[in-house]
């Protein structure tokens, strides 16, 4: 569906570039996962992607066309575009936002009205949204960016500033539409959410891929499982964790038979462990 190759993006026009030869591809139906922490090129990458910045240097391949200059209006009815701050009309009610918005593409869309109902803002049809809370624009911002059932789906922070129950509805959405056959393109500094939601992920930092594949083998690739020993010492509980490494299992063993245990847990490295260890970068 999308193939990235040797992209390069400098602001200042120079050698200083936000985005230094990424290249990656994107299957059809597929949530692939860009994270980063700010300023690593994550939202650059999107913005030329998706043809809101140019094309400096490289190649956009879409369905196996190359992209030739700046896209055509067939391409922006195809594409969905959901902003980490969103851009909403204030002065217009939920409802009118997103019927302007349809208005705007040659192709069917969603009934607006429906959309809200998917994003928890039904009962707020007719409010203004000059009223509404972040959260509540950041929704009508979302559900924007779905009104032309887009083929391919530019989704930057989506649960970013919601409450947990919004940002599992947000990404329920998601989901279903994946299994619709939407391409998504997901930036996110989140690696919760991208453990969730992405197929496979690329690890962007200043500028560069250091990593790309499924979160399940980063995980087993750079990390290694553990197991967290609860026990008593001293009439006390204690707790002690132990690698899973081959060299490591037999002193496991030994300590479960030299104390009296009370649980055993056992767990995997998260996505932002293996990220920091491949990095040495945290993500804020």
């Amino acid at each position: 569906m999308i193939e990235a190759r040797n992209l390069f993006h400098s602001y200042t026009h120079n050698d200083d570039y936000a985005v230094n030869d990424v290249s990656f591809d994107i299957k059809k139906g597929e949530i692939f996962g860009f994270l980063g922490p700010s300023g690593a090129g994550k939202s650059t990458t999107q913005g030329v992607l998706a043809g809101l910045l140019e094309l400096q240097k490289g190649e956009i391949i879409i369905d196996g066309v190359p992209r030739k200059g700046h896209p055509d209006k067939a391409f922006f009815n195809r594409i969905g575009v959901g902003f980490e701050r969103p851009n909403v009309y204030k002065k217009l009610t939920a409802l009118d936002n997103l019927k302007f918005h349809a208005s705007l593409y040659d192709r069917e869309t969603e009934d607006p009205l429906t959309v809200l109902e998917w994003v928890g803002l039904a009962d707020e049809a007719k409010k203004k949204a000059g009223a509404f809370s972040k959260g509540m624009m950041q929704r009508i911002g979302f559900a924007r960016s779905m009104i032309n059932k887009p083929d391919i789906w530019f989704l930057d922070e989506p649960t970013m500033g919601l409450d947990p129950s919004t940002a599992n509805s947000i990404k329920g959405i998601i989901k279903r539409k994946k299994k619709e056959g939407t391409t998504i393109f997901l930036t996110t500094h989140n690696m919760f959410v991208a453990d969730e939601l992405c197929d496979r992920v690329a690890f962007i930092v200043d500028g560069k891929i250091v990593a790309l594949d499924s979160p399940k083998n980063l995980k087993l690739k750079y990390g290694q499982p553990v197991v967290t020993v609860e026990y008593t010492e001293n009439g006390k509980l204690a707790s002690k964790t132990f690698s899973m490494a081959e060299n490591n299992k037999g002193e496991l063993q030994k300590f479960i038979g030299e104390n009296e245990i009370k649980t055993i847990h056992s767990g995997e490295p998260t996505l932002e462990e293996i990220f920091i260890k491949l990095t040495g970068r945290g993500l804020e």
